[in-house]
């Protein structure tokens, strides 16, 4: 009775875990389609951009802007283009400028090569200068808002969800797989 027990405890506590990171991969792809339908509201290229690229990514982030130093971090998904393979990512962010505030912000890259594809997949690190103004919450308020990488053959898009913000800032970021979603 008691390894019966035992057994059933297991197949529990494993099916629970499989549910979380189903829910938890909805949450992602869910916010990929709001991002996008977004993007394409914003900035309607982007679209035809995307659909000709090797592939592409979202990230939902937060930042916070203290002075002269800045963090943040989010999760996200990379999509291959050709492959139909989906890779569920983490970033953790560090940066120098100056700035002050706090920010609930979206990225989309594009890739335009294989190479920058799987690198930004299998070593994950990007360096970026960003400037944005925000005031923003929900669909009041405004935003400004660039930036750009020094990565060959990628292309990014960045859009405030919430926050207030003002900053210019030198940005490094580390992007890895999620060891729990993938």
């Amino acid at each position: 009775m008691n390894k019966f027990l035992s057994v059933l405890f297991i197949a529990v506590l494993s099916f629970q875990s499989f549910a979380d990171v189903a829910k938890d991969r909805k949450k992602v792809t869910d916010m990929r389609q709001k991002i996008l339908t977004q993007l394409y509201k914003e900035e309607p290229s982007a679209k035809r951009k995307i659909e000709g690229a090797v592939g592409y990514a979202t990230f939902s982030n937060i930042g916070i802007n203290l002075f002269i130093l800045s963090a943040g971090n989010g999760s996200g998904i990379v999509k291959n283009m050709k492959t139909g393979q989906q890779t569920y990512m983490s970033m953790l962010s560090a940066g120098v400028g100056f700035g002050l505030g706090v920010k609930d912000f979206s990225a989309v890259f594009i890739f335009y090569t294989e190479d920058a594809l799987n690198a930004f997949i299998n070593e994950g690190w990007d360096f970026s200068g960003q400037i944005d103004a925000a005031a923003k919450s929900g669909e009041k308020g405004a935003e400004l808002s660039t930036a750009a990488t020094v990565v060959a053959g990628v292309e990014i898009y960045q859009m405030t969800e919430a926050g207030l913000a003002l900053q210019a800032t030198l940005q490094g970021t580390k992007y890895w797989k999620d060891g729990d979603l993938n």
